[in-house]
């Protein structure tokens, strides 16, 4: 076997209460064959056109010889620095690939000015830039791309020399790209960007950083055959029935890394999982943890866990010391493939589509009205030590303190809540940030999300809105005065991020979700004051 899924207990049952009608029905087989009907009439449209991923290996086959053709030509003139511009799968997947293969990477995914300032104050003469995006009218790539012409312009350099596109055929960004003379690889159109791990999307990036693309395909088709036969053993059906079908419903699902050599897989799960599950007020809520993580201690009724070990034999093993828990192993390139079958099996056990995001729209739409008109942000309910406290709901802040606002927001959880902090904020220099998510699962009581804005809006956003309404949100804002122009738009770096933050507030409010919002003015100490009220 290239991948082993082991379950016991309430995983295990569900396995072999649903397996029954998973291989009487054909699921696994009509899945490969590409049948749209699967997720029933509703998503037959959009399953027509989002099924290409089912067999990824052939036509992503002939890409392998043309990205190491160029990645060997660009390093005969010194261009070695490679910068990945994506949002969503088109980022996450190549950042995944790279860091297993211990690869260098720059993703650019977020629209913190100083993160953008520090992908373009490196050595622009050694540096590729890849805009990935399906479309390219997705704002973030489109202000990146802007950012680096004109960065290479002004060095003298040719931007036609070292822009490499990624995009669908004939989309706006195939026609722009083509006309400025930028190299262009053409994905397969009939794949959704969260599947998209396996094409042209993830091999380009990091196949030009380095990787050894020709493996991570071998290793995807040397499980074809697993994920396509009507089978018990099925270790895609299995994994679906697992996370999908215990009774009652465990829609938390706590994605550990324990030991695995493949990096940073569970950032790249939560995206897949959560933007294809989160709609109709169900779903499966992924949730990214340490093998020392609070929940895990706990153990929520509503938590299933998800522990990624390094082989079949670590799986066999540890069977009995982590009972309760799903343990998953194998190779990336067939990892990819069994986390993509298990979701779209996922989606036909709860009655949802797994191939669309009804509500990522609502954010970007929340966005661009406030950026053409750029209003003044709301005074805050009070200051302390520096954080600028907002909220949704005035009784939120009737405390006064910051202590005594997270408390308030910890009791509007409901039994089966989470709580989902979303860190505005540069990532390079506030990295510390994330053990946030471990004192705030620990004050809470609940599952805790932690994520960088505005890329989880390109993912888990999708389920904070369209999924069951039991979260409540934490943003931590980032003011500084550090800024940088988009070349050619009338907003900034900075407009950008502080419009994407607060029209992402104003729609998780919309919907009746609690949201607090923190803004830090001095970045070290402020950071430290918000370790203090969790505690």
């Amino acid at each position: 076997m290239t991948v082993s899924v082991h379950v016991t207990q309430s995983a295990r049952d569900a396995v072999e209460r649903l397996m029954p009608a998973l291989v009487t029905d054909l699921v696994a087989s009509r899945v490969t064959a590409g049948d749209t009907t699967l997720w029933g009439p509703e998503a037959e449209a959009d399953a027509a056109v989002r099924l290409g991923w089912v067999t990824p290996v052939s036509p992503s086959d002939p890409l392998v010889a043309e990205i190491l053709a160029l990645r060997e030509e660009l390093r005969a003139v010194g261009i070695d620095r490679v910068v990945l511009s994506g949002m969503g799968g088109s980022s996450l997947a190549p950042e995944v690939i790279a860091a297993t293969a211990g690869v260098e990477l720059t993703v650019l995914d977020s629209t913190a000015p100083a993160q953008v300032l520090a992908a373009l104050d490196a050595d622009l003469a050694r540096t590729v830039l890849v805009v990935s995006s399906k479309s390219g009218t997705t704002v973030e790539t489109d202000s990146y791309r802007r950012a680096f012409e004109t960065a290479f312009a002004d060095l003298g350099i040719d931007p036609a020399a070292h822009i490499v596109v990624v995009t669908d055929p004939n989309s706006p960004l195939d026609a722009s790209a083509t006309a400025a003379g930028y190299r262009v690889f053409r994905a397969d159109p009939n794949v959704g960007g969260r599947y998209s791990a396996l094409t042209a999307f993830g091999l380009v990036p990091a196949g030009l950083a380095g990787v050894d693309i020709a493996q991570l395909l071998s290793e995807a088709e040397a499980s074809l055959l697993e994920f396509a036969i009507d089978d018990p053993d099925n270790p895609a059906l299995r994994l679906a029935a697992a996370i999908a079908g215990a009774e009652p419903r465990r829609d938390k699902l706590a994605i550990v890394a324990d030991g695995t050599r493949v990096e940073g897989l569970g950032d790249w799960i939560e995206q897949l999982l959560a933007e294809s599950t989160g709609k109709n007020g169900t779903g499966i809520l992924p949730v990214v943890m340490l093998p020392v993580s609070p929940e895990l201690e706990t153990r929520p009724t509503d938590l299933q866990v998800v522990r990624l070990v390094d082989d079949y034999a670590d799986a066999f093993h540890l069977r009995d010391r982590y009972p309760g828990e799903i343990l998953v192993s194998g190779d990336l390139g067939a990892l990819f493939l069994l986390w993509e079958h298990a979701t779209a099996i996922a989606g036909r056990l709860l009655g949802i589509n797994p191939f669309d995001q009804p509500d990522v729209e609502s954010a970007k739409a929340a966005t661009r009205a406030l950026l053409d008109t750029r209003p003044q942000p709301p005074a805050p309910a009070f200051v302390q030590d520096g954080v600028e406290v907002r909220v949704s709901d005035p009784v939120l802040a009737e405390s006064g303190t910051l202590a005594g606002v997270l408390d308030a927001l910890w009791a509007t959880l409901a039994g089966d809540g989470y709580v989902s902090i979303q860190a505005y904020a540069n990532r390079l220099d506030l990295e510390q940030l994330q053990g946030l998510r471990e004192l705030a699962a620990a004050d809470s009581g609940r599952p805790t999300t932690f994520g960088w804005g505005p890329r989880f809006l390109h993912s888990t956003g999708q389920y904070h809105k369209g999924g069951p309404a039991q979260g409540v949100f934490l943003q931590i804002l980032e003011r500084t005065d550090v800024d940088l122009e988009i070349p050619g738009r009338p907003f900034t770096f900075g407009e950008l991020i502080q419009a994407q933050a607060a029209g992402d507030a104003a729609v998780l409010a919309a919907h009746g979700r609690p949201v607090v919002s923190f803004t830090v003015t001095d970045a070290v100490d402020d950071v430290l004051t918000l370790f203090t009220a969790t505690q």
